[in-house]
């Protein structure tokens, strides 16, 4: 700046701005960070992490986007390794650990190379040329699978469980989780097959062991009878839905009336007494006997359904009144005046059943459920969190299998033969694309290496053996992390959904590109808090300074 001149402010007053390699390498660091938060819990000899919110609430699990949602990442490049797991777990709904480890390998990779002075676009074009060429590979070491194997879908539910806290028990949840898919797949017009998991329920009740979670063909309400006088259990029932109060309709604007005689008030309790039976008539005139309602219903109307011997539950759920109608043909009626035969319900049972301290409603026995539920039991609300969360990741690897058909081997084994094929399909590309090329198969290896460190097993001489298996044409040749040999991952049952190795590849790759791609990272001064206490420079967006030491420099 010359002498005299005045400095032209274009950034507001307080903004941090980093540049070039140091931007670069902050980015990387805290991305990094964020991959060795998450390693240690990879495989089935992996840790689980305790995980104390601001309020207390305590969360311990081993699940990769439970701990990444619960930690409060304040790094921009950091949250983008978050969103790779939140990707991978909408799309795959498992494979998390893997995808946000291979994240940060790629980075760490990538830096070695920036600092052989190999230009960060050459670095990403390297990777998105590995990343397709890894994908084909992919496809071409799958396997078949049906919706009728019914052996081979239970192995992949169990091998996405055999690293959680419910690993003891797998088989029997990998069989409700088989069940569970296979009642509500649909078949597509064009063939395959297509999986709402939205229609399988998951009811957590404390109490019991692991071993009592079982699998209901039907709905489970979470509701219990409105009478003692109704009956408790109905066989072969017929079932409304009634999305409507059975109560006195109440004026939308303020009304006053005027009684000028005791005989004038007797007969405007009595019309609203008529007002009552006249919907109580209506649900019996439709031949049901038993109603499901979304809204309220009335002191004196429960008693006369009770009376007409029809079992009754109010304000019940509205995703739960959509399950409902998928498992018994009924529809949702929004009057009561409207409920006719013809959307009447029907199912094999409808019975109230105390489970601990609760009773609930199982409506069981569809001829054609569409919708199915798992009762979940366990001894401490913790214990029943994570076997909720073990669960959902086997129903979503199940069905996910199930649409795709494919499924390829786990236990390092698929990563393996990848960076095996890909070093050798490396020669072929010219340029400087093919160190990082290479490199990226070298960081395919970080999980047959994980898996190693995890298990107390040497990943030298872990690597060694599995390249040696590799290079002989054992394409299945995995890592047994009990005798830490390799070993045949067929003859173990260690099997994965395509979708798992390829989403992890893809979200992976992508994340680790949009961060070498970045070389200039502008913060803004955050806003004072309200209260006036200390907010200042540093606040923001993890204030710059905890890029690579500040927020992370403890973990």
């Amino acid at each position: 700046m010359l002498t005299g001149q005045t400095p032209i402010l274009v950034l507001r007053e307080g903004t941090k701005r980093e540049k070039g390699r140091s931007a670069l390498g902050n980015n990387i660091a805290a991305a990094k960070a964020i991959a060795d938060a998450v390693r240690s819990t990879l495989g089935p000899r992996g840790l689980d992490k305790m995980l104390v919110d601001s309020m207390g609430d305590v969360v311990v699990t081993n699940d990769g986007v439970t701990i990444l949602k619960e930690m409060d990442v304040d790094h921009p490049a950091a949250k983008m390794l978050v969103e790779v797991a939140k990707t991978q777990d909408q799309e795959a709904g498992d494979g998390t650990t893997t995808a946000v480890v291979l994240a940060g390998e790629l980075l760490k990779r990538a830096e070695g190379l920036i600092e052989q002075n190999i230009h960060p676009t050459i670095i990403s074009q390297g990777y998105r040329l590995a990343s397709q060429k890894a994908l084909e590979v992919l496809n071409e070491v799958s396997q078949p699978v049906t919706i009728n194997d019914h052996d081979l879908l239970t192995r992949i539910a169990v091998t996405s469980m055999a690293s959680k806290s419910v690993s003891f028990d797998r088989d029997h949840m990998g069989e409700i989780a088989v069940k569970a898919v296979t009642a509500v797949a649909q078949p597509k017009a064009g063939g395959g097959y297509d999986v709402d998991l939205d229609n399988i329920q998951l009811i957590k009740k404390q109490g019991g062991s692991m071993a009592d979670t079982q699998l209901i063909e039907g709905v489970i309400v979470d509701k219990e009878k409105v009478h003692s006088g109704m009956p408790t259990r109905v066989e072969n029932p017929k079932i409304a839905l009634l999305d409507a109060a059975i109560e006195i309709k109440k004026t939308e604007i303020d009304a006053k009336i005027e009684i000028n005689d005791p005989s004038q008030l007797n007969a405007f309790l009595q019309e609203e007494e008529n007002m009552l039976r006249r919907m109580v008539e209506q649900v019996k005139k439709s031949g049901a006997n038993v109603l499901l309602c979304q809204k309220g219903i009335d002191d004196l109307a429960q008693h006369l359904l009770a009376k007409e011997g029809i079992y009754a539950v109010r304000r019940v759920k509205k995703s739960d009144m959509e399950k409902l109608a998928k498992a018994t043909g009924a529809n949702i009626v929004s009057k009561v005046s409207e409920l006719a035969p013809e959307d009447v319900g029907h199912a094999g049972m409808v019975e109230e059943r105390k489970i601990g301290e609760d009773s609930l409603t199982f409506v069981t026995g569809a001829k054609k459920a569409k919708a199915v539920s798992i009762l979940i039991r366990g001894g401490t609300e913790h214990v029943i969190d994570e076997i909720e969360r073990s669960l959902d990741d086997a129903l979503n690897v199940v069905a996910v299998a199930v649409e795709d058909g494919r499924y390829v081997f786990g236990g390092g084994a698929t990563a393996e033969e990848l960076a095996m094929r890909l070093r050798d399909h490396a020669a072929k590309i010219g340029g400087r694309e093919q160190i990082a090329f290479e490199s990226f198969a070298d960081a395919l290896e970080t999980i047959p290496r994980t898996l190693a460190e995890n298990a107390g097993l040497d990943p030298i001489d872990m690597l060694i053996e599995l390249r040696k298996a590799h290079k002989g044409g054992q394409q299945r040749a995995g890592v047994n992390l009990t005798t830490g040999k390799t070993v045949d991952m067929g003859e173990l049952h260690v099997i994965e959904p395509i979708r798992v190795g390829r989403q992890a590849i893809e979200s992976a790759t992508d994340a680790a590109v949009m961060i070498l791609r970045i070389d200039d990272v502008i913060a803004s001064k955050s806003s004072p808090p309200p209260s006036g206490g200390p907010g200042g420079p540093g606040g923001g967006m993890g204030g710059m300074g905890g890029m690579g030491g500040g927020d992370f420099g403890e973990d």
